[in-house]
């Protein structure tokens, strides 16, 4: 299955490590240098140019990206569990 990330991003459910708010999950000064050091590694992906709500960590390969979505993470989330829902049905 895929989760769509905003704008024109799509990702395979299978490859999210977590989904996580900014405005809670930043106040961690680890989780700032986390996001600090992916930004330097060249491994974030703005999805959208308006004000970023989420972050999505997936695997990628032997490594992993961090997306960054002007979807709240509460929204992924409910889009997430109604896809896999969905498809036990």
């Amino acid at each position: 299955m895929y989760l769509h990330l905003g704008e024109k991003t799509v990702i395979r459910t299978d490859d999210i490590i977590g989904i996580f708010d900014l405005d809670t999950s930043t106040i961690s000064k680890n989780t700032r240098d986390f996001l600090s050091q992916c930004e330097k590694e060249k491994k974030v992906i703005n999805v959208s140019f308006e004000l970023p709500k989420s972050f999505i960590l997936c695997r990628e390969k032997e490594d992993y990206r961090v997306y960054i979505s002007q979807i709240s993470s509460q929204t992924l989330l409910k889009r997430n569990y109604k896809r896999m829902y969905e498809n036990e049905k």
